[in-house]
């Protein structure tokens, strides 16, 4: 398996967790109330399993590895995609700063944190279509087989010494837990977890 598609199964689950996050919202509207440990587990799982783990792997070792074979850093693609990492987590600042005040019925916080909950989800959508469509075959492109297995290594040391044995496993069961709650399909979050996405067993 390819460095570049570990990176696609992840996209899967962080996608199954935006349409979550849409739920929590929509659940917080109707109700007038946010869910505040529900809020909490999805702006935890944003910062450790969608931002320090998946783009910690990008950030790393895919973008500099794509650097290395030519492709610029600024005012290319990789430049893109580090300006969106960075209003990503803005968004998440926002969400993770009203949930107190939300989750006490605070009709100002609800609307803050449902905002920048949307505004989070509109920026993941786009940013991981072109990573998906423009970004990951043009790393495809320039790197051989080797120089993906060497990715592939980085990555698990990712995973293994950055965040620790067991952290990828913990947040894809989280990721489980919240969609079963909120209705939202498992089928990729079960299929990251069946292709050992946390790939230590390449």
């Amino acid at each position: 398996m390819k460095a570049t598609e570990i990176l696609s199964i992840e996209h899967r689950v962080i996608e199954t967790m935006l349409t979550v996050l849409e739920r929590i919202c929509q659940d917080a509207e109707s109700n007038h109330k946010l869910n505040k440990e529900d809020a909490q587990n999805a702006v935890s799982f944003i910062r450790t399993f969608a931002d320090q783990c998946h783009h910690g792997k990008e950030e790393g070792q895919l973008f500099p590895a794509m650097e290395a074979k030519g492709i610029p850093a600024e005012h290319g693609p990789i430049g893109v995609m580090l300006n969106e990492h960075e209003q990503g987590r803005q968004f998440v600042r926002g969400m993770a700063g009203q949930i107190e005040l939300a989750a006490q019925g605070d009709s100002s916080a609800i609307r803050t944190f449902t905002e920048n909950a949307h505004g989070y989800v509109f920026l993941l959508r786009s940013h991981i279509q072109k990573e998906d469509n423009i970004l990951f075959p043009m790393a495809a492109r320039v790197m051989n087989e080797e120089e993906q297995a060497v990715l592939l290594k980085q990555f698990d040391l990712v995973e293994t010494d950055h965040m620790g044995a067991g952290t990828h496993e913990k947040f894809l069961a989280m990721a489980e837990a919240l969609a079963t709650k909120y209705g939202v399909s498992t089928e990729k979050i079960a299929a990251a977890a069946s292709c050992g996405c946390s790939h230590h067993k390449h």
